[in-house]
């Protein structure tokens, strides 16, 4: 079992590096809660890893995660006041980056998240985004970044900063 352990590691290592001409990024951003997700938080502090193959001429594609942090918002009706908890997501989904020129790039993370607070089951995720290069190594990022969950969305507008690893 232990071999086959390091035989799977190894190849899937080599794997990465004979193939890894996008390498790793990760980025810092601050977001907007829209629609339902405004109702209940306030702003949105979000960390991202993503692992790029080069697929094609100007077109990326690999694998994304992170992890997005929502604080809860507080409502006051009257004398009744209510405390909205933070909201967690882990992604996991697949990345597609496509260079329009030099400096500005279009992509897409699709796949699945789940919801790490209490309540929270998480579900589709769904993060298109633009790029501004502004050096080699790091790029300005727009995204909007959604939530299918069961009886609504959970919607975010981030603006960040990603950097070659």
């Amino acid at each position: 079992m232990k071999k086959l352990l390091l035989f799977t590691a190894i190849a899937v290592f080599g794997f990465v590096s004979v193939n890894a001409q996008g390498g790793f990024k990760g980025g810092i951003n601050a977001g907007l809660p829209l629609g339902d997700a405004g109702d209940i938080s306030t702003f949105n502090v979000s960390l991202d890893l993503n692992f790029l193959w080069e697929a094609g001429e100007n077109f990326d594609a690999g694998i994304a995660t992170g992890y997005s942090h929502s604080f809860g918002d507080e409502m006051s009706v009257g004398s009744i006041t209510v405390e909205y908890d933070d909201i967690q997501f882990i992604p996991l989904a697949g990345a597609a980056r496509f260079g329009l020129s030099e400096d500005f790039t279009l992509g897409a993370d699709v796949g699945y998240t789940i919801g790490i607070n209490d309540g929270n089951d998480g579900g589709f995720y769904y993060a298109p985004r633009a790029q501004y290069g502004v050096s080699e190594s790091m790029d300005i990022v727009l995204a909007y970044r959604g939530v299918s969950l069961d009886g609504g969305s959970f919607d975010v507008l981030t603006l960040g900063v990603e950097f070659g690893l």
